[in-house]
């Protein structure tokens, strides 16, 4: 129970995986969501974010992965595009996205305990690797490099490029910890959000797009994972907002 406590405290109006996919289930069903709809996902590849993908997946079927590190969109425009080619048809589409962050069983936030390790780690190990980056680069030890030419680690690069914007707010942050995920969603909202504008038109006849944008709070074995919702609205495929839903998920 400490560790829900410590969500509600810092993460305000996260709610269970259970409750999240029942609320976005009902509120879909309104716009005849169902079995036409195709799911996509833009969540961090951490092992530990599954979960969500499986809930949605009982109600939308298999999910299109479009994210990469720390849950940015990296599969880009092509993905969007050919993700709305495999909509049903007549049906509509679901973009789930945003980074993630864990808390342990001390109530550490940004730390997990992962299965079959005596120590917690880092959670979301790659926003962590891009804020200690922010720091080094705001304290003047560390110059922001060309854009790497080679594909080892470009998407780290771009997770921390951009984190950097952020770098005030996250040195002014009570917990940074908190605020990492906080500052990544924003950045990775317009990212998606200017994603879909490109590429709505591909969405055929009058289908639907419905983000769900907000940040996957991972717990310890035994305790449920929790969502914090921050966008929840329907588009038309000319990328014009018919609805906001995010008040149903209050």
């Amino acid at each position: 129970m400490k560790v829900l406590e410590r969500a509600e405290e810092v993460f305000p109006g996260a709610l269970s995986n259970k409750v999240l996919t029942q609320k976005v289930k009902e509120a879909l069903e309104t716009y005849n969501y169902g079995n036409t709809t195709i799911l996509a996902t833009s969540l961090c590849c951490d092992e530990v974010n599954r979960e969500l993908e499986k809930d949605l997946i009982q109600l939308y079927g298999d999910n299109f992965a479009m994210g990469g590190l720390a849950g940015f969109p990296f599969c880009g425009k092509t993905s969007f595009a050919a993700m709305a080619h495999h909509i049903p048809d007549g049906g509509s589409c679901l973009v789930v996205y945003g980074p993630h962050v864990g808390i342990d069983a001390d109530c550490n936030v940004g730390k997990i305990n992962r299965r079959g390790r005596d120590n917690t780690g880092a959670c979301c190990g790659s926003a962590t690797a891009a804020a200690a980056f922010v720091k080094e680069v705001k304290a003047g030890n560390l110059n922001v490099s060309e854009p790497p030419e080679e594909p080892d680690d470009a998407q780290q690069y771009w997770v921390g490029t951009r984190l950097l914007p952020y770098a005030d707010r996250l040195a002014a942050a009570e917990c940074e910890e908190a605020e990492v995920p906080l500052a990544l969603f924003d950045s990775q909202d317009k990212l998606m959000k200017k994603i879909v504008l490109s590429m709505c038109g591909e969405v055929a006849g009058s289908g639907r797009i419905a983000l769900l944008g907000g940040i996957q709070i991972n717990t310890p074995p035994g305790t449920t994972d929790l969502f914090l919702p921050k966008v929840f609205e329907i588009r038309n495929n000319k990328g014009e907002t018919i609805s906001d839903l995010l008040p149903l998920l209050k």
